[in-house]
């Protein structure tokens, strides 16, 4: 959880509202192009404790022989009174601060057995949990500081070589303000490449409903399909924050990502370093209203299950190159042959020649394709096969890019509503001039959650 990050909030304007999944489902069925690591659902009776065979509850003020407070100034004592930590019996784990009649402060922390969630070389991995963050805002939130995290797991028995092994906010949010932040912590403290104690993080307001009055999903991907590797936090598939690892040298990026794993957390402290900072003044105070929980659906941790190594030619790829050497970036290329993907699964089409397609496709998706040989003479176009059933309003950026997914932006063009899913139509993009040899992605972007667009196939001309 970050220590002292005061930097206020910078307003964004909200996108538009998606349907909301109810509160207490199950885990998500596993995303197209993506293996389940591990999950809980957080099923159970009404007052029973989360399942100790997936968490390990705190208590206390701090880890024995770890910091005090935590390390934060939080002031909360963390018990595993039901009244702080169980489940509410329709699905969802409830951590609750509770004030006491001497104006003292408990609540609750777990994290969990693992700690070893680490992507495989050449794969992503995607942890995120579904919460609704304490409903109270105004002076009776001041102090409220629930979160969701990871944390390397040297930490364990060892509590003072923070932040060199590394911690990941996924989620985390003060004093009831409409805002998520992503946060960064790493090297050393203070100062050093993380900016400590603040962190490098990033913050926007939930989209559609408030933080504090809806479920939110909340995920971070670790990215190391794609070199330099990166870092990525989304809040209901939006993706709002990116680090890449050229931004750090080789040991600070090494003590945080060559190590076993992470573990995961989730708590709600009260008062300390973050909520203090962004309120100017100490919290909680004599305003803070006891008793609003912070509810979480489900957490779940999956690994991307589409490798590095490149696949074989694709059939429109002339036969006489050898396999695994790329594409022909002036032959249809099947977008369904990406390399590496985030965020998308895929379908059959009824498009003109069959297979398959890339569907759901949304903000802050991608395609990359390795290998692209463009030859001597520049390609000024970039084509897409592309369809869409999106909602009115609905609609987004198809986008060209070299080297990552924020890489050179080579052209785009804008897609909305075709008349349906299967509806295709081939849209073309002029772009730069483009030579030589290069790995292609293919963003998506949009001011909306939903998805907006599907893909058969790609071409440079």
């Amino acid at each position: 959880m970050r220590r002292w990050f005061i930097a206020m909030l910078t307003a964004v304007a909200a996108a538009l509202a998606v349907a909301a999944a109810p509160a207490g489902a199950d885990v998500p069925p596993t995303p197209g192009g993506w293996s389940l690591v591990w999950s809980d659902d957080f099923n159970g009776p009404s007052g029973s404790s989360p399942s100790s065979a997936n968490w390990i509850v705190d208590t206390g003020h701090g880890y024995p022989g770890g910091p005090g407070n935590w390390g934060t100034g939080e002031i909360q004592n963390y018990t595993a009174d039901p009244a702080n930590l169980s489940l509410d019996g329709s699905g969802n784990l409830r951590i609750t601060p509770i004030k006491s009649a001497s104006g003292a402060w408990t609540s609750a922390r777990i994290e969990t057995r693992r700690s070893d969630f680490k992507p495989a070389d050449g794969r992503i991995l995607r942890i995120e949990g579904r919460i609704q963050m304490p409903n109270v805002t105004g002076a009776a939130a001041l102090g409220y500081w629930p979160a969701f995290w990871a944390l390397g797991s040297p930490y364990r028995g060892n509590y003072w070589n923070w932040p060199a092994i590394g911690e990941f906010d996924i989620m985390e949010n003060v004093n009831g303000l409409n805002s998520v932040w992503a946060v960064l912590h790493c090297g050393v403290t203070p100062g050093g490449p993380c900016n400590e104690t603040n962190g490098l993080g990033a913050s926007r307001p939930c989209p559609g409903s408030t933080c504090q009055s809806a479920m939110h999903t909340y995920r971070f991907e670790w990215d190391r399909s794609i070199s330099p590797n990166q870092l990525r936090w989304y809040v209901d598939g939006q993706l709002y924050h990116t680090l890449t690892q050229s931004q750090f040298d080789a040991t600070t990026w090494s003590n945080m990502t060559g190590h076993a794993g992470y573990f995961l957390l989730l708590n709600v402290a009260m008062g300390g370093g973050f909520p203090n900072g962004v309120a100017g003044f100490t919290t909680p105070t004599a305003s803070t209203v006891s008793g609003r929980p912070m509810l979480v659906d489900y957490v779940a941790v999956y690994q991307s299950g589409t490798p590095t190594t490149p696949p074989t030619d694709p059939p429109t790829d002339p036969p006489t190159n050898p396999p695994g050497d790329g594409f022909d970036a002036r032959s249809a290329i099947q977008a369904e042959s990406a390399n590496a993907q985030s965020g998308t699964g895929t379908e059959t089409t009824t498009d003109t020649g069959g297979g398959q397609n890339v569907t759901r496709v949304g903000n802050g998706d991608w395609l990359r394709f390795d290998n692209v040989r463009f030859g001597t003479t520049p390609a000024t176009q970039f084509t897409a096969r592309v369809a869409s059933g999106a909602g009115g309003g609905v609609s987004g950026l198809v986008q060209a890019r070299l080297g990552s997914p924020t890489g050179t932006l080579l052209g785009d063009f804008a897609v909305g509503n075709t008349g349906g899913w299967q509806s295709w139509r081939t849209v073309p993009a002029n772009i730069s001039a483009v030579t030589g040899t290069q790995t292609v992605y293919v963003t998506f972007t949009s001011g909306q959650p939903a998805d907006f667009v599907n893909v058969n196939w790609i071409r440079f001309s």
